[in-house]
C-alpha cells in the first residue's frame, strides 16, 4: 500500500507480514541487505520493535512526531527480513495524519520506504506512485502531495559516538 509522509509517499505492510514485507524488496529492486524503516504510533510502540535508550527517549521527545529516523537494536520479535540481518532497526514517528492513522488503524509498526524504484525519486503524490506501481500494489491513500525536500533524518545510536548516517529534514 501507498501512503503519504510528512516528506514522501512510503509503502507499507505490517512488519509481521514477512510476505508482504519480501514483495516490498521485490517491487522496489531493494536489495535485502538494506533494512526497511518502520512507522510506530508512539514511544511505547517503538519499544515493542526496539531497545529504547534514554538518548532515543530524549530525541523523540524533542523531534516526534517528525522526519526522525532513529537506528536501534531491534527486538527479537522484528523479523529478519525487515532489519535485514542487521539486528537493528530504523524507526519514525511520522506527522503526517494519514500516516499516523494507519499505524493507528493497524495497531502495528508498518514498513515506510519510500514508494519508488531503488535509485530514483521519491514520489511526492499518489499519481506518481501509481506511475511506478499499479496494478502492483493494492492500494494508495492519496493524501495530496506532500512536502518533498528532504528524507527523514537517519541517526544511528547502535554505535558510539552516535552516526547521521543520512542528512535530512532534521537537523542534529
Amino acid at each position: 500500500m501507498g501512503f503519504p509522509t510528512e516528506t514522501f509517499y512510503g509503502l507499507g505492510a505490517a512488519i509481521s507480514r514477512e510476505d508482504a514485507v519480501a514483495r516490498i524488496f521485490r517491487l522496489k529492486g531493494r536489495p535485502d541487505s538494506k533494512p526497511l524503516l518502520i512507522l510506530v504510533e508512539s514511544v511505547a510502540m517503538a519499544e515493542t520493535v526496539a531497545e529504547v535508550s534514554a538518548d532515543a527517549r530524549a530525541l523523540m521527545a524533542r523531534h516526534w512526531p517528525g522526519a526522525l529516523t532513529l537506528v536501534l537494536r531491534a527486538r527479537s520479535a522484528v523479523p529478519v527480513l525487515v532489519t535485514a540481518g542487521t539486528g537493528t532497526v530504523g524507526v519514525r514517528h511520522s506527522a503526517h495524519p494519514l500516516a499516523s492513522a494507519l499505524v493507528r488503524r493497524l495497531d502495528a509498526p508498518v514498513t515506510a520506504p519510500s514508494a519508488n524504484l531503488t535509485g530514483e525519486a521519491p514520489p511526492t503524490s499518489a499519481a506518481e506512485v501509481l506511475q511506478v506501481f499499479d496494478g502492483q500494489i493494492e492500494a494508495v491513500i492519496d493524501g495530496g502531495r506532500t512536502a518533498g525536500g528532504l528524507p527523514s533524518t537517519v541517526l544511528d545510536l547502535t554505535v558510539s559516538p552516535p552516526c547521521v548516517r543520512r542528512q535530512g529534514a532534521v537537523v542534529l
